[in-house]
């Protein structure tokens, strides 16, 4: 039996539960970055590997290494008997399991059983934002109550993955539509997904218009900031350093919304413990477009990945009517 965990975060309470099986944690963050379809996997793994290093101020080479290591995992996961994956509700996870479960159904499984644990409360814990809240004999319970993805899950998978990667969004209005028995929380995270749009209001998503609210609101630093926003809007599951590289976009644009104090420099790149005292301000364009009196796409030039889609001024825009919960292209 192998599972596969979502990160690193719960493998030593995973090894105390007395679970039988191999582990294999997931390393990536699939929720950020581009994740452009159907390139060769060799093409796939560099740029990735150029992504989180440019992103996480990591080693490229450690983290090609890391990757190829773990697609040769995948690779083998169909030798076993069963392969248990333990993943979250929220985007972040939704995510990565989308492709870790798109890998593994391509592959000829044979006898091999694909299950998920896949929980969004345990009694208890309230609030509850994932599986790291969980001591050893909480999590050996959810283990008994896996459930086995049966193919229409499976085909939900695919179809959802090929949604995400591919280089227009409107493909996932499809799967949000569908029944996604099995797969409880995933029309839940498209839709957050979907989000992250550029807004007919003001050309920003979801993120970033939360975010400004709450700096507007006087949460402007960012120890009480970033819990503050995942207490807000738990479906992203964002850790520190995604929501970090949002708020060192606003601050780092032509026309920067954000002003950032305290951590040297503004564009600083992730460095542990420097921006943990940072704190924020608005500049007046960042008032103004928050406001909607100016739209972000117009002012400045974007560019950045949501999914397989290219968030560019030569490529066609798609914008999402908060209010209506709807999507459009321009």
């Amino acid at each position: 039996m192998l599972h596969i965990l979502n990160g690193d975060a719960i493998v030593d309470v995973f090894r105390e539960t007395g679970l039988q099986g191999d582990i294999l944690p997931w390393r990536e963050a699939l929720v950020t970055g581009p994740t452009p379809a159907n390139l060769p996997l060799d093409e796939w793994i560099t740029l990735r590997a150029n992504h989180l290093a440019e992103s996480c101020n990591q080693d490229f080479e450690e983290c090609k290494t890391g990757l190829l290591s773990q697609e040769n995992a995948l690779l083998k996961a169909t030798s076993h008997d069963e392969v248990v994956l333990w993943f979250e509700f929220d985007l972040f996870c939704q995510v990565n399991l989308l492709y870790a479960v798109d890998r593994l159904a391509r592959q000829a499984r044979k006898t091999t059983r694909i299950s998920l644990v896949c929980i969004d409360s345990f009694p208890g814990i309230e609030p509850f934002f994932g599986l790291g809240q969980l001591n050893p004999a909480q999590m050996a319970t959810l283990f008994e109550e896996r459930q086995e993805l049966s193919e229409d899950a499976l085909d939900t998978v695919r179809e959802a993955w090929k949604a995400y990667t591919a280089p227009a969004p409107d493909e996932i209005c499809k799967v949000i539509a569908k029944k996604t028995a099995g797969l409880p929380f995933l029309k839940n995270a498209m839709l957050a997904h979907l989000a992250r749009f550029p807004w007919v209001k003001n050309g920003l998503g979801q993120i970033e218009n939360a975010a400004m609210d709450l700096i507007v609101g006087g949460v402007d630093e960012f120890r009480p900031l970033f819990p503050m926003f995942n207490e807000l809007h738990p479906v992203y599951g964002f850790g520190d350093i995604q929501f970090w590289n949002h708020l060192r976009y606003l601050s780092t644009l032509q026309n920067p919304l954000v002003g950032i104090y305290e951590v040297g420099a503004p564009n600083l790149p992730f460095s542990s413990g420097k921006f943990q005292n940072a704190y924020f301000k608005l500049t007046p364009m960042g008032k103004a477009v928050l406001a909607g009196n100016r739209d972000n796409l117009n002012i400045n030039q974007t560019d950045y990945w949501l999914g397989g889609v290219h968030v560019h001024p030569n490529k066609p825009v798609w914008r999402w009517n908060n209010e209506e919960q709807t999507l459009r292209r321009e």
